[in-house]
């Protein structure tokens, strides 16, 4: 039998590390991001800050004593990935809208502004993923005479348009942060 394989047409890169739950360990994150960012020659924001605000939260909402996080970041096609898994599964993020005087909690209210779409997967126990993605490139125009009726589409802190088919397989089925 002279089978042909089916190639893939578009280079998949990507990038995994381990680190500890701690400031250090967030800091170490971004940079760790920022340099692979430059290496593959991609734009680095909003992405660094996307790595900056998720491993922040892993480190400071996600941390279990002893155990680790990991940032995964990958490109498919013109799609950007960027994954925090930590341990504190039964911690599951939800942006909240915190007071005018609150020092903090901010973090994925600016995530949700700046990725195209993000969520939560809940891995094996205890694990969590928190993921964003970015498009790579800018989107196409739309043609006024696409048919599309130009109403807005429904948005939730599961992406910008939960309608939109995932370019990336979740890491484990995607769930809302609520």
């Amino acid at each position: 039998m002279n089978q042909k394989s089916a190639e893939l047409t578009t280079p998949v890169r990507n990038f995994s590390v381990q680190l500890s739950p701690t400031p250090r360990g967030a800091r170490l994150a971004r940079l760790l991001a920022t340099e692979q960012l430059r290496n593959w020659d991609l734009p680095l924001d909003p992405a660094r800050q996307i790595v900056a605000e998720l491993a922040v939260n892993a480190a400071t909402h996600g941390r279990v004593q002893g155990r680790d996080f990991r940032l995964m970041l990958y490109v498919v096609g013109d799609v950007l990935r960027i994954e925090v898994t930590d341990t504190r599964g039964d911690r599951l993020p939800r942006p909240e809208q915190p007071g005018p005087e609150t020092e903090s909690g901010r973090g994925l209210l600016l995530v949700d502004a700046l990725a195209d779409r993000w969520g939560v997967a809940e891995g094996r126990f205890p694990r969590k993923t928190v993921w964003a993605e970015l498009r790579l490139t800018s989107p196409e125009p739309v043609s006024s005479c696409s048919g599309d009726s130009g109403a807005p589409t429904k948005q939730n802190h599961e992406g910008k348009n939960p309608t939109k088919p995932h370019p990336l397989p979740p890491a484990a089925a995607t769930h809302s942060g609520g």
